[in-house]
Parts: C-alpha cells; structure tokens; sequence
C-alpha cells in the first residue's frame, strides 16, 4: 500500500489524544523476494514508522489470489515475506505483523462495505482498468473487481490515523474514505476518515537494464531486478552489468543519464551518503569504477540481510508464532470495530 511530505510528529500526537497514532500498510506475498525497488522505495520505512506511530503490517494474502495462484507457493512465500520483514527491522514487540486471512474480519468487513459501493464506482477503479485491460475483461474475477473495497475493509478496520500511500493507490485511498463517510453517515460515526501517510522522499529505483522503466517483479527481466535473496555474487553482477549511458561523466542527471542516475540513487540510498558527494568522489574515475564500488556495497548490504531471512525461515515455529501473535493483536482491534459495524447495520448480535 505503498507521497507528500511526512506529517509531523507534533500534529501525529496531538491527532492521538496523546497516544502513538496508529498506521497499517501490506504487501503481496507474490514474489520469493523482495527486491530494491520495492524495499528503497517504500518497505524500509516501514521500520522508521515503529518509532512514533503504533504500526499494522499484514500480508495480503487475499488480494494476492485476485490472480491464479500456486497454493504451495503462496504460502511459501508467506512466510518469506514474514522473514523479510523481521529481517529488515520490523520488530514484532512494536510492531502487529500478521497475515489478512488469519483475520476474518477483513473479509466480513469488505462484505457491508460492498453493499455501499456503487458498481460504477468500483469499475472506475484504475488498477482494475489496467489489469483487465490487459488479460481482457472477461478473464477478470469478480475479487479483482472488488478488490478496492477489501483494501478500504482492511484499513478502516482498525481506525488508523494514516496510510502509507503512493500515487498508484491514491486512488484507492479515496475511496476507503468515501466509503466511510457514507457508513458514517447512513449508520452512525462509525469509522475514522485516515489520512494518507506521505513517505519522506522515496528512492525511486528503475530497472538496470530499462533505466527509464520502474524496477518491477512482473515488468524486468531477472538481469534488470536486485532481489534481496539472491546469492550475494549474483547481485554484484547484475550490478556490474547494468547498463549505463553515453559518455563518460558521472551525474545525476535523469533523462540525460537515467542509468548512471539510477545507480547513484540505489548508492545513495544504502550508504545514505548525498549523491553530491558521490559525484564528486567519481568524477574523472569512470563508470567501471562507480559499479565496481556500488557492487561491493550491495554485497555488504544483502549478505546479513540474506543470512537472517534464511535463518528464520528454518525456525519456522518462532516465524509462525510471531504471526499467530501479530493476528491475536489485530484481531482484538479488527473485530471490536466489526462488532460496531454489525450493531449499526441492523444484524443480530450471536448468543455469547
């Protein structure tokens, strides 16, 4: 669910009465990996958002099946995704980290809220547009069609006060808060209207091989990806052999240099040196040079991130606990807000 400019803590505090305000935000387990476009650009904030605010992070499981998929690669890649995200930070005792469909509510949720949503409304949806575009019309599913309004069920669910957004779900954004001013209104306030969390400047990492194309699972080829669970030697590589531009100079510079550019993004962005400096210490030493140096520091990078994930993922009891933990918490807050929601609705409460 992967921006503005970040709210300041300040005004977080004071929109929580005090108290750290909460922020949710999931990814797709559909990739063995998490890669640097998806990581730079917005997952390892993840880990700064555990200092002020009180954190969600679930794996979508359920919006990954709008599309075919392996059963024994889903959960597979689960529990990857879980490992990755422990791996690179998020802490398990600030942070709820579980999976959606170990949460029944959100798909109780996304029910009523259907009910609210006009068809027109949903068809206007521009990733379902995109998609079924694409595959044709007829190939969509009817979960694909709703899938914005499982995503809005599962951010009102727990009241946040921000989302992480990018502009791809901006979209989306609007109508989770659409959707909940009209319960509010039919019903009862009922829901708080989230705001969208605006990441800090975000890396914007392309595809080494397509410098002008986003790095992307589904759109790169493997030489134009960095997967973080790659054999380390396989990254620096990849990174060896990315393509560069014309010319000899070193300088940031997006649409004259967009691959040099994009290395000195993905430089910058693990050493959090500026690329200033970075373009003063290459100049005059050439391409091979700066690749040569970025491979190294990729390597450094990926090594202990990779050895952690690998290890918890052979400690599949510790991983599968922190979840179960992770879906007990959510579920807490997840099912009081579905309690109101059935009270207001109209349904009858079950014999306790």
């Amino acid at each position: 669910m992967p921006a503005l400019t970040e709210p300041q803590t300040e005004t977080a505090r004071t929109a929580s009465g005090g108290a750290r305000p909460r922020v949710l935000s999931g990814i797709q387990p559909t990739a063995d990996s998490f890669h640097f476009g998806n990581y730079l650009g917005a997952l390892r904030q993840w880990v700064d958002l555990q200092e002020e605010h009180q954190p969600f992070f679930f794996i979508a499981d359920q919006h990954a099946i709008t599309v075919e998929q392996d059963p024994r690669l889903l959960r597979e890649r689960t529990l990857r995704a879980a490992a990755q995200l422990l791996a690179m930070g998020v802490d398990p005792e600030r942070s709820a980290i579980f999976v959606q469909s170990q949460v029944p509510a959100h798909a109780q949720l996304s029910w009523v809220l259907q009910c609210l949503t006009g068809f027109g409304e949903a068809r206007r949806m521009t990733q379902f547009k995109d998609k079924s575009a694409k595959n044709g019309e007829g190939a969509a599913s009817v979960g694909l069609f709703t899938y914005p309004v499982l995503q809005a069920a599962d951010i009102l669910l727990y009241r946040p006060h921000f989302v992480p957004v990018g502009e791809d779900q901006r979209q989306h954004l609007e109508l989770t808060r659409d959707l909940a001013q009209r319960f509010n209104h039919r019903y009862k306030k009922t829901f708080r209207l989230p705001e969208p969390y605006i990441l800090k400047a975000t890396a914007k990492i392309t595809d080494l091989q397509e410098p002008r194309a986003k790095m992307s699972k589904s759109a790169s080829s493997p030489a134009g990806i960095i997967e973080l669970l790659d054999e380390p030697k396989v990254s620096a590589k990849k990174v060896r052999s990315a393509v560069t531009d014309s010319g000899s100079e070193i300088r940031f510079d997006p649409e004259g240099k967009p691959g040099i550019s994009n290395l000195l993004t993905i430089y910058s962005a693990l050493t959090a040196r500026p690329v200033a400096d970075l373009e003063a210490e290459y100049d005059g030493r050439g391409y091979g040079a700066l690749k040569t140096d970025l491979a190294d520091v990729v390597v450094e990078f990926v090594t202990p991130f990779r050895d952690t994930t690998l290890e918890l993922l052979d400690d599949q009891t510790h991983l599968t606990e922190v979840l179960r933990r992770g879906a007990e918490q959510a579920g807490a807050i997840a099912e009081a807000t579905l309690r109101d929601v059935y009270q207001r609705v109209g349904f009858v409460a079950a014999a306790r």
